[in-house]
């Protein structure tokens, strides 16, 4: 194999990512010719172009595309490797990428990632919320957080929370004035504070538990949020039922003025897990991410 190629992948990868040659060259620090030609080296080696140039962007051809999903792994597992070595005897330096949702910001990281950039001040920490399913090897984090431990080939999956609740939560105001349902039926009489994906723009249905199943409410909704902070507001307004899951409800200063309610129904979520790629243990920008978080959450 030609000794040149992990470099011209690289540089092929990071055009790719960057849309350009120019902002290749930007995020490389070398000269946008030596961009080009190691473009054009690559692409003599391998017989075929690899993307369609035009005078605003550079697009993928089907050969680039598929090279680019076949070697990703193998670069990133590289650039971990030499990161590896480099760290020995250093303070972590760098970029570190994680992906999680609302919730998992709002229980796991925002307590703790204000420490965390103060131990490591060297360490650049770049937080993506969003709460849909993420590839984070295609996305290019360094790792996610995620309901359950079913992850890719060559992912590892380490545990953060013990599987927990979905409650359902009134405020004495809304008990006053509508009662306390005592049952998932009589739920249909009441309100339901919504809450709507905002990546999926869709509204989460309100789902309980009865006799080990799902059991799928309707109700009507006077308000739906996207946020959990005004979901709990919401709730304290007395504008409706509202769920919060029970690690975040314990956390809560004023948690005894809201009164949980069916609490013989409410739906039990999985395990909630770290994960990323096998191979970037390797950096030591985000091993001690990892170990920092399984620390500050169960004290291993």
């Amino acid at each position: 194999m030609n000794s040149s190629i992990y470099g011209y992948l690289t540089v092929f990868h990071t055009i790719a990512e960057q849309g350009s040659i120019a902002a290749a060259s930007r995020k490389l620090e070398i000269a946008p010719p030596s961009v080009s030609q190691s473009l054009k080296l690559l692409e003599r080696h391998i017989g075929l172009p690899l993307f369609h140039r035009t005078t605003r962007k550079m697009e993928l051809t089907e050969a680039g595309q598929r090279l680019l999903d076949s070697t990703k792994h193998l670069v990133q597992s590289l650039e971990y490797a030499i990161e590896s070595v480099q760290d020995l005897g250093e303070m972590p330096t760098g970029t570190v990428r994680i992906t999680l949702s609302r919730f998992a910001y709002q229980l796991i990281l925002k307590p703790h990632f204000a420490e965390f950039c103060r131990r490591y001040p060297h360490i650049q920490l770049e937080i993506s919320i969003y709460d849909g399913t993420v590839d984070i090897l295609q996305q290019g984090f360094d790792l996610g957080i995620r309901f359950g431990d079913k992850v890719e080939p060559n992912m590892v999956a380490r545990k953060l929370l013990d599987p927990f609740a979905e409650g359902l939560y009134v405020s004495p105001m809304y008990a006053d004035q509508h009662g306390i349902p005592q049952t998932p039926q009589a739920l249909t009489t009441h309100y339901l504070i919504g809450y709507r994906f905002i990546t999926a723009n869709r509204i989460l249905p309100l789902i309980l538990q009865q006799n080990g199943q799902d059991l799928t409410v309707e109700m009507e909704s006077r308000v739906v949020v996207n946020d959990i902070d005004v979901m709990i507001d919401g709730i304290r307004s007395g504008l409706g039922i509202g769920r919060i899951f029970t690690p975040i409800y314990q956390q809560l200063p004023d948690r005894e003025q809201l009164i949980p309610i069916l609490q013989d129904y409410w739906k039990v979520y999985p395990a909630v897990y770290l994960y990323y790629p096998q191979h970037s243990q390797k950096a030591k920008r985000i091993q001690v991410l990892i170990a920092f978080l399984i620390q500050q959450l169960n004290g291993k």
